[in-house]
């Protein structure tokens, strides 16, 4: 039944995505011609051609929505995720339709309409699967398209697993009881136990079991196949205790045998990172015990052209701020303009990061290894100003076009205090996985300048693991609104 449901969703999701599709194409045409908003000189192609590119449109966008995964089931899966997927789905299909009318030399189909389409199409969906999401949510709630399911074992996972089904009703899973080996058999003692005193019977224990606080042993585990013969049960979650995993086996074999979908949660995913997935090796299982979103190819390449662009973008528009800077540290201060310091970046590999040189000029020694203070007797008059307003940041844009960093990532450091701080935090390394940043998770969040630096990595790991297109928007955001000015920037 709930396969069937499945299907029957996707089908209608396919049908509105099709409706939708040609829908955001014609609304882009009235937009673009009809509405008065863009300027239009000229002649310009009728309606006709402009919609005839549908039939390829269509067909192109509803299979990358399949690549991307939106057709998959999405009872658990992050909605952030999905919003990603979707602008990846339909950016990738707006460069596939600018390619077939190159191809067919169609080169007064306007760019402005591509642009709008691409808008509308992206929002359209978004507010498309946002609601089916919130239909499906009280649908469960008030009962229906539900997963019946039993659990295998019991353990602290079991109790993990249980307390967030619970507290997330609109996933639709109701567990009928667990089996195991163990707990069965104490609780099998306490009935002989209790009806030997003629206090309570069974069914008031099993009432008691099935409340929050303790959850229902159904039986053994070698009684699995009776309750799947038996019984409407549509998943098997399996967590058992590493100790019992010779059973894993005769479990999976019995679920297979039944045609029932089985989910194993691994006992030793308690001693890994909270984000950990699985690729494969030829057919081998490797679990990867982090997972990092900018490891995914596409991510990286989206992340890498925003940098770039952005970059771009910031280099053109600061000039004049930078020039002024230049000029300025020139007249005031003996040395160079920019001051070029040594930082460790991604994969652990050392740069030379660029700034507006602040202070006067020091010892390469003494500049390797102290750290900047309050009221730090090194900074000049104008460095202070600069540090204070981030205007010495500004040329790290050009590390920005080199590779070197990222617009938005963990702020890198001096060999010298990573090497310090990696025997002293623990994971602090792991920030070395993804390329470093001008702002980050961190930053926005205060943690800048003199103040703790594991309450910085912890932000920093937060990043790394929950990165998301939005995620780098709020960061860009939060940086221009809390005001570029910082009281720990020394």
């Amino acid at each position: 039944m709930i396969k069937e449901n499945q299907k029957f969703l996707n089908k209608i999701l396919l049908i509105i995505d099709i409706c939708l599709i040609f829908l955001s194409l014609v609304f882009s045409w009235i937009i673009r011609f009809k509405s008065n908003l863009f300027n239009v000189e000229g002649q310009y192609l009728s309606f006709n051609n402009y919609i005839r590119p549908v039939i390829f449109v269509v067909p192109i966008f509803i299979t990358l929505y399949y690549l991307f995964k939106l057709y998959e089931p999405y009872r658990i899966r992050n909605f952030s995720e999905e919003i990603l997927n979707i602008i990846k789905a339909n950016a990738s299909g707006i460069l596939l339709f600018v390619l077939i009318l190159f191809l067919f030399k169609e080169i007064d189909y306007s760019r402005i309409l591509l642009f709008i389409f691409s808008i509308i199409s992206t929002i359209t969906i978004i507010i498309e699967r946002t609601i089916a999401r919130l239909i499906l949510r009280m649908v469960r709630k008030k009962g229906y398209n539900i997963k019946y399911v039993i659990v295998i074992g019991y353990s602290d996972l079991t109790n993990e697993l249980l307390k967030r089904i619970r507290s997330n009703r609109h996933w639709g899973y109701n567990i009928l009881g667990i089996l195991d080996d163990n707990k069965y058999a104490v609780k099998t003692k306490q009935k002989i136990a209790v009806n030997h005193n003629n206090v309570i019977d069974n069914i008031v224990l099993e009432q008691v079991a099935v409340s929050n606080s303790e959850p229902y042993i159904m039986g053994k585990i070698n009684e699995l196949e009776h309750y799947l013969n038996n019984q409407n049960i549509d998943e098997v979650f399996i967590t058992l205790d590493i100790k019992e995993y010779d059973k894993l086996k005769n479990i999976i074999a019995v679920c297979e045998k039944c045609g029932v979908r089985t989910q194993i949660i691994p006992d030793y995913f308690k001693y890994l990172p909270a984000r950990p997935y699985v690729e494969e090796i030829d057919g081998l299982p490797l679990i990867n015990i982090r997972y990092i979103p900018l490891d995914n190819i596409i991510n990286k390449i989206i992340k890498r052209l925003l940098d770039i662009t952005a970059a771009i973008f910031c280099i053109l528009i600061t000039s004049p701020i930078m020039l002024i800077t230049a000029l300025i540290i020139k007249i005031t201060s003996h040395g160079p303009v920019l001051f070029k310091q040594e930082r460790v970046g991604l994969n652990r590999r050392n740069f030379k990061m660029y700034k507006f040189r602040s202070m006067i000029v020091q010892d390469d020694e003494e500049e390797k290894t102290q750290w900047t203070i309050k009221d730090d007797p090194r900074k000049t008059k104008f460095g202070n100003f600069i540090r204070k307003t981030s205007i010495d940041e500004l040329p790290q844009f050009f590390n920005v076009l080199k590779g070197d960093m990222s617009i938005i990532g963990p702020r890198p450091e001096r060999p010298y205090f990573v090497e310090q701080f990696k025997e002293e935090i623990p994971k602090y390394m792991i920030k070395h996985q993804v390329r470093p940043g001008i702002t980050g998770w961190a930053q926005v969040n205060g943690f800048r300048g003199d103040t703790s630096i594991k309450k910085r990595i912890e932000h920093d790991l937060y990043y790394i693991e929950n990165w998301t297109l939005w995620l780098d928007i709020k960061i860009v955001f939060l940086t221009i609104f809390n005001g570029l000015v910082n009281k720990n920037a020394y």
